[in-house]
Formats: C-alpha cells, structure tokens, sequence
C-alpha cells in the first residue's frame, strides 16, 4: 500500500503500517485484560481500518460474506460492539458507521471532523471541549454518561 496523504494534516502515512498497529494494539489490549481476540473479530477490525473512512456493519457483512459464505449480521454487530466497547473503534452515530481509534486502550473523548466531501474523518481530542461539557453539565446537575461530538465540514485537500 502506497503511503498516504491525510486530508486533514497534510503529512504521508503508510497505511498499512497503521493497520498492523492497530492489530497490534487489539491484541495487546486483549491479552492484557484476559479478552479473546477471535479471527472475525480481527478481521472485523481490519476491515474498518482498510480505509480512513467510516464504514457500516453491512458493508463490512457484504465484505465478510465474500470471504466466508455463512456470515450474519449478528457476528459482525457483535464483533463491532466488542471492539467499541473495548476501545478499538468509534462509532460515528451521524453516518451509523465505524472507523478505528487513534487511541486504542486508552480512557479519552474524542471529538470527530468529518470530510463531507471526502469522507475522511479525523478523531480530534481536545480536553478544553470535554471540560466545557462537564462544567455546563455540572450547572444543570446533568451527569454525562457518553458524548459523541461530530463535526462537518470540508478538508483543505476537497477545497482545492
């Protein structure tokens, strides 16, 4: 795989580095918390990681299907909210798709730029806006359980 412009920051990556990172990442996480790493849950997160933009159970389903015939949509939606849960891959709810964590097993809030016209999505984390939302929570005695803050907009690579 050829390195890779970001929309978003400009610099190359080769992505196929970043796919074997993540991978990595997935199985450390998992054998330090005693959790099975199963192939399609692998496979799974490669597949969500083949590209930077986000991609939806079914298309991951369709991919699968191609690959192993008796797939469902039940084994993918479970590998997906394991590998959520586990801090492995974001669920972009606007596009009810998925893309990877930057971040893997690490406790964070994210805050998404999403490419409308690219459909690139950069995983953001900004504390001074996480902060914000827990001092305006605490005013309205809110207690925050999630937040999923997603922003649209154009990258500079589409605006040119």
């Amino acid at each position: 795989i050829m390195p890779a412009h970001s929309p978003f920051n400009g610099r190359l990556h080769n992505h196929e580095d970043c796919i074997e990172n993540a991978l990595q990442a997935a199985s450390d996480i998992c054998s330090r918390q005693g959790l099975r790493f199963t192939p399609i849950r692998k496979r799974v997160l490669e597949l969500v990681w083949s590209s930077h933009e986000p991609v939806a159970a079914y298309q991951l389903l369709k991919t699968l299907r191609k690959e192993k015939k008796n797939a469902e949509a039940p084994t993918v939606y479970r590998a997906l909210d394991f590998l959520q849960q586990h801090g492995m891959v974001h669920k972009i709810e606007s596009l009810n798709a998925y893309v990877g964590c930057d971040h893997p097993g690490e406790a964070h809030v994210s805050q998404f730029l999403i490419c409308t016209e690219c459909k690139q999505i950069s995983e953001q984390e900004n504390d001074s806006v996480s902060q914000a939302i827990a001092r305006e929570a605490q005013k309205s005695d809110f207690k925050v359980t999630g937040q999923v803050i997603e922003i649209n907009g154009v990258c500079a690579r589409c605006r040119r």
